[in-house]
């Protein structure tokens, strides 16, 4: 099953599609990248993940922190859930999500 959640930050749109445990990050242009494409704020990194402040790599160990933890959750439903609380954290505005072409929810 797929899903699909729709995030705004900073007046940008990005979608994030989950399939099992792939996870794509698509911008309002259409244009897809990997969750290494993403935008994350530092502030917000480093209040999830204080042993990072100061590190000059803190946004490549915060991205494989998320990506192995979401490998580790069960059902898309979870994961979607998961991606929402944690963009929000890093400063994204969760906005809806969509399952196997149903009717867009509002995120709750």
């Amino acid at each position: 099953m797929t899903i699909k959640g729709t995030f705004r930050i900073a007046g940008e749109i990005t979608n994030v599609l989950i399939d099992g445990n792939n996870i794509i990050f698509m911008d309002s242009s259409g244009m897809i990248n990997t969750i290494n494409g993403i935008r994350l704020d530092y502030e917000g990194s480093i209040k999830e993940n204080p042993d990072l402040k100061g590190d000059d790599d803190w946004k490549e160990k915060t991205i494989e922190r998320f990506k192995k933890k979401v490998k580790s959750i069960e059902g898309d439903m979870e994961k979607i859930k998961y991606v929402k609380d944690e963009l929000t954290k890093f400063g994204y505005d969760a906005l809806y999500y969509q399952r196997n072409g149903h009717r867009e929810k509002k995120f709750e």
